[in-house]
């Protein structure tokens, strides 16, 4: 993840190594980059950052919002969009490339988390946005819903799952040794499973629908 611009964002961690509101970029990284399950968001007055740290993060991070240009906007009017229902929306999140990687999925009317997956050191983002689409798809083989659809805004993650190889110029540490185990497992079900035999997978049309719902908001 890239450092925010300019403009003055004030910054909650909820999970790190030492939480509260921070009004910079670097304090707010040296309490989270590497800290596994951390839970951070900028905003934009020290108001709103006080009042979202006294409440619940789950109520700021993977919800229905759309994020353009580091400011909030309106909701997603999910029921206005030209999108295929039910399905999942998927994203991923990463501190710089390599960094610390996870992902999540979200029920895309509702904006209800259904899995979140994460953070694994040495990642990419490419690499996340591949793994939540296939932890998705298996998801829904597994319950028998393949009428649902997969919403992702990745075409690099896409593009991988539908030639069922990951793509990674990733180096092989033992940081990434685990990350690397996921995605050889998740290659191996993609080889499993014929596109047949899969939820559809569609694009997630940003410039047109605003962030995807799974985003995490911290741009």
């Amino acid at each position: 993840m890239s450092a925010p611009s300019d403009r003055r964002k004030y910054y909650v961690v909820w999970e790190g190594r030492a939480t509260g509101v921070f009004d910079s970029w670097e304090e707010c990284r040296d309490q989270t980059e590497g800290y596994p399950g951390a839970k951070y968001k900028a905003f934009p007055t020290s108001e709103a950052a006080v009042a979202a740290f006294r409440g619940n993060p789950r109520d700021h991070i993977g919800i229905i919002k759309a994020i353009a240009s580091h400011k909030a906007t309106p909701a997603v009017n999910i029921e206005a969009l030209p999108v295929v229902m039910p399905s999942i929306a998927v994203d991923a999140a990463c501190s710089r490339n390599p960094g610390p990687v996870e992902y999540q999925g979200v029920d895309l009317r509702t904006g209800r988390q259904i899995f979140h997956a994460g953070p694994w050191p040495e990642g990419t983002n490419n690499i996340g946005e591949f793994l939540a689409i296939v932890h998705a798809m298996a998801l829904l083989v597994n319950k028998q819903r393949t009428d649902i659809a997969i919403y992702s805004d990745s075409r690099t993650g896409m593009s991988w799952v539908n030639k069922g190889h990951a793509n990674t110029k990733i180096i092989p540490t033992a940081a990434n040794a685990v990350l690397r185990q996921l995605v050889a497992r998740a290659e191996a079900w993609l080889a499993a499973h014929p596109a047949s035999t899969r939820p559809r997978l569609l694009k997630w049309d940003t410039d047109e629908w605003g962030e995807i719902p799974a985003d995490f908001g911290r741009k």
